[in-house]
C-alpha cells in the first residue's frame, strides 16, 4: 500500500463506528471503542543475519514519519510522541490496562499520538519479537491513553 493508501484507511477509520465485540476487521483488529489497522507487514526474519531486519526497521519508521507528517499537516499540530514501555511494564505489575493500549504496549514501543475528531489517532511500528516480521499500525480509539 502507498502512503495515500494508509492516509485513506486512517480517515476511513476515523469516522466508522466501533464494534459491540472484538475482533478481526476488514484491515486489522477491531473492538469496542478502536479500530487497529495493519496497513503493512514485512517478511519475517528466521534466516536473517541482522542486515535485512534493520534496513527493514529503518523503513517502517521511515514509512511512520511520512505518514505522521501528513496527519500533522492535516490536522495542524504535530504529534506527541507517546512511550508505551511504562504501560507495558505497568501491566507486568498487574495493573488493569484498558484495551487496546494493553495489547499494543506489548509489540509497540511508542507511538506517534493526536487527539483528532475527538479520537485519538496513534501511529507505531509493530514487531512481536526480532525473528518475526514488522508492522506499521495505526489505532483509532476513543480510549484515552492511559
Amino acid at each position: 500500500m502507498s502512503i495515500s493508501q494508509h492516509l485513506a484507511v486512517i480517515h476511513r477509520l476515523c469516522s466508522e463506528p466501533f464494534p459491540a465485540e472484538p475482533g478481526r476487521s476488514d484491515v486489522g483488529e477491531a473492538g469496542p471503542g478502536y479500530h487497529v489497522a495493519e496497513l503493512a507487514t514485512s517478511a519475517d526474519f528466521w534466516d536473517d543475519d541482522g542486515t535485512r531486519r534493520e534496513e527493514t526497521e529503518e523503513q517502517y519508521e521511515a514509512d511512520r514519519d511520512a505518514l505522521s507528517e501528513r496527519l500533522s499537516a492535516r490536522w495542524g499540530a504535530a504529534p506527541d510522541v507517546f512511550s508505551l514501555w511504562s504501560v507495558l511494564d505497568r501491566s507486568r505489575e498487574g495493573e488493569e490496562i484498558p484495551e487496546p493500549w494493553a495489547t499494543l504496549s506489548s509489540h509497540v514501543p511508542d507511538v506517534h499520538l493526536w487527539r483528532a475528531d475527538g479520537r485519538w489517532v496513534a501511529l507505531g511500528v509493530s514487531q512481536w519479537d526480532k525473528e518475526l516480521s514488522f508492522q506499521l499500525v495505526a489505532l483509532i480509539t476513543e480510549i484515552d491513553p492511559p
